[in-house]
């Protein structure tokens, strides 16, 4: 098990307490809530799952938690089958109540920063899972009005499909829900998901699902004069790594040709030295801090840090655009020093 500062455990041992068939192809894994302080978490994010037995040993994936963080549920995640998905089809074929998951805690920039505004939400297919942690806080919390519009491709597709209903039905002057069903309707047009967001141009928008309905979302909202900062989109890739594997200690050779790096992380300022063979979140890790990160990969934004002073250089930029690397952001999980000083601050 990884160690982290204060010899606590990153990884969080979860035990399975029910297993729920939301559609024919996904279903939900409901978790006994651990006494843990870093296991709360905002609406929007997601959990890290080790899955055991992966064609090159065990390999993480990550899952939307579908549960809000404001009702007093349990944590819970919710996995549609994917073709050729190790990830989804060993949870949808083994797990069962009583089973223990290894996970890192909730991180993740799928969030709202306040749910005190109105929300366009958009999602298809399994994209609902964050989606719907979002909705349900928003109805709880705060007092705004919520759009979803939800694509799938028939009627027994659609998973919450219950749930929405009574939530809609609770609600009637907050939430309004909009089914769009392939089966009967097609694919959703540009012109006609940019005509459905015509009548909330005030609201903030969150788009999660396949690649293609998410970019017909966004090119929709850009070409309707959509700004961009009130534009969220989620995007998971599969990992190729292990990120729960502890990174293999420094050796004395690679400090030998080091950056000197201050890190300001949870109030605190860290002086390292800074090898210049090493990613930040694996220097930071190999010196026992608990920094943020999930995938290591570049790919989910969780490590995003914003350089101070110096410059650093980057493998993969990921989730980040170039207006974001322009502004100074890095992902620690990527980012290499390239001068003899910098200062990070996350």
């Amino acid at each position: 098990m990884t160690k982290t500062k204060g010899d606590r455990p990153r990884v969080v041992t979860l035990r399975v307490s029910a297993v729920i068939e939301e559609t024919a192809d996904a279903r939900s894994l409901v978790f006994d809530l651990p006494d843990d302080d870093r296991f709360a978490y905002r609406p929007g994010q997601f959990l890290t799952l080790r899955i055991p037995g992966g064609p090159t040993g065990a390999v993480a994936r990550c899952y939307s938690l579908a549960s809000s963080p404001d009702t007093g549920e349990p944590p819970k995640v919710t996995v549609k089958r994917t073709v050729g998905g190790y990830g989804s089809n060993w949870l949808c074929d083994n797990i069962a109540v009583g089973d223990t998951v290894d996970v890192l805690p909730p991180l993740g920039t799928f969030t709202p920063a306040s749910l005190d505004t109105d929300l366009l939400l958009w999602a298809a297919g399994s994209g609902i899972t964050p989606v719907m942690s979002i909705l349900r806080s928003a109805l709880v919390r705060a007092e705004g009005r919520v759009v979803l519009y939800y694509a799938n491709r028939d009627q027994e597709s659609v998973i919450f499909a219950d749930e929405l209903r009574e939530l809609a039905d609770r609600y009637p002057d907050r939430l309004t829900v909009t089914h769009w069903l392939e089966s009967l309707q097609g694919l959703p047009t540009g012109a006609r998901l940019a005509e459905f967001a015509a009548s909330y141009r005030e609201y903030e928008s969150f788009v999660c699902g396949p690649g293609p309905f998410m970019t017909a979302v966004t090119t929709a909202l850009a070409g309707a004069g959509w700004p961009r900062d009130r534009v969220t989109t989620e995007v998971f890739t599969s990992l190729s790594g292990d990120p729960f594997a502890a990174p293999e200690p420094i050796a004395a050779a690679e400090s030998a040709d080091a950056a000197r790096v201050e890190v300001e992380l949870d109030g605190e300022v860290h002086a390292l030295a800074w090898p210049r063979s090493r990613t930040l979140v694996d220097v930071l890790l190999a010196d026992g801090i608990d920094v943020p990160y999930s995938c290591r990969e570049g790919e989910c934004g969780s490590c995003a840090c914003t350089v101070v002073d110096g410059e650093v250089g980057m493998d993969n930029t990921g989730v980040l655009d170039q207006e974001d690397i322009d502004a100074g952001y890095t992902l620690a999980c990527q980012a290499r020093p390239r001068t003899d000083t910098i200062r990070i601050r996350f």
